[in-house]
């Protein structure tokens, strides 16, 4: 999530982070939010049940004008109904080279595999896990001494690339939409 704030800080980006969700009042991403001054919701998975999350979700969405949504470090699985209100306009970054070790534990699906590579891929969100259309990736080597930390902590750096240029390409594809 910071690589995103921080490239939406930059004026050239044609994109502006303008709210933060939460699910869990607990999440890391509120105290960065706090510290970028943007605006935070917190709909606590404890009090609200999956729909009412959703509806909640998706009124402010509207009450903010929001135009994508970019998840991260959301473990959760949204509904049809939200999914079919927000088609094509919910991303994802998941930890694999997609369509590779989805799901949970992605890094150590590849290592359990001994594959060469795997990597990150920001996807458009769908109905399936991590199934969506894939937007971009990066391939990340996994190394012969890589454990499942060493291999996350060498995906998280090039996911911190990805995400924002993912974002950036779309926010133009929306901006040309428009004229």
């Amino acid at each position: 999530m910071e690589s995103l704030i921080k490239a939406a800080k930059n004026f050239e980006f044609p994109a502006l982070i303008s709210l933060i969700i939460a699910n869990n009042a607990l999440a890391p991403g509120i105290r960065l939010a706090e510290n970028y001054n943007i605006p935070i919701k917190v709909f606590d998975k404890r009090d609200f049940n999956k729909s009412h999350f959703e509806a909640k979700t998706h009124e402010t969405l509207l009450e903010f004008d929001i135009e994508m949504i970019c998840l991260a470090g959301f473990m959760q699985i949204l509904s049809r109904n939200f999914l079919y209100k927000w088609k094509k306009k919910i991303i994802n970054i998941h930890p694999s080279y997609l369509p590779k070790n989805k799901g949970l534990n992605a890094q150590k699906q590849a290592i359990e595999e001994k594959a060469a590579f795997t990597g990150c891929t920001v996807h458009f969100v769908n109905e399936e896990v991590d199934s969506g259309k894939i937007i971009l990736q990066e391939k990340v080597k996994i190394e012969p001494k890589d454990n499942v930390q060493t291999l996350s902590n060498r995906i998280l750096q090039k996911e911190h690339v990805i995400y924002p240029k993912a974002l950036k390409q779309i926010a133009h594809d929306i901006i040309k939409l428009r004229n």
